[in-house]
């Protein structure tokens, strides 16, 4: 009962580790959250701070949700009978709510591609590719985003009736659900076509 309160914790608390508020500050003596959009996701970190500042908290972001899936992997969690992919819900969960950064942070892309990339490393690929066909053609990083959680929705039902892996499926519908809710605003500006695009790429 410890061992599985324990990696719950876990999971949350390394989704909760707030890159771009970290290496803003200690790299840029920079708060992200006072500038641009306010948010703590790589995209308002390319914007506020950078190209290379912005690529370290995306990789940062990514491996959260990595991690978080591989907590099991861990002898001292090997035997609490969580499955990753709660564990990943729960990392992306903290990133967007991380108690290190007053429950402020960032949008859930970067971390839910992290535990897509240790769960299904297939489908990260098959992201990747589209994430960056989609932002070449829209320099929109939240219209790419939509779209990008749209594919992995439509992967996750074939997937799930030509291999029954429910999980991956009901996986893919939150972090889906997580990536809309938060980017309503998005939705607006794109549909007003007053959405910011990106100028690094």
């Amino acid at each position: 009962m410890v061992n599985l309160v324990l990696v719950l914790i876990s999971a949350y608390v390394i989704g909760s580790i707030p890159s771009g508020l970290w290496i803003g500050r200690l790299f840029f003596n920079t708060d992200i959250r006072e500038h641009g959009s306010g948010n703590l996701g790589a995209t308002n970190t390319f914007r506020i701070l950078g190209k290379k500042a912005g690529l370290v908290v995306t990789i940062m972001d990514v491996l959260k949700g990595t991690a978080a899936v591989l907590l099991p992997a861990i002898p001292l969690f090997s035997n609490t009978g969580v499955h990753p992919l709660l564990l990943g819900i729960i990392a992306v969960v903290g990133h967007m709510f991380p108690v290190f950064a007053g429950f402020r942070g960032g949008k859930a892309v970067a971390t839910s591609a992290g535990v897509v990339l240790g769960y299904a490393p297939v489908l990260f690929l098959i992201l990747f590719v589209v994430f960056f066909t989609t932002l070449k053609i829209s320099k929109m990083v939240s219209l790419t985003s939509m779209v990008a959680a749209s594919v992995a929705l439509i992967y996750s039902i074939i997937y799930y009736f030509v291999t029954g892996d429910y999980a991956l499926f009901i996986l893919i519908f939150f972090l889906f659900s997580f990536i809309m809710v938060r980017h309503r605003a998005n939705i607006g500006r794109i549909k007003n076509g007053t959405e910011p695009k990106v100028k690094w790429l």
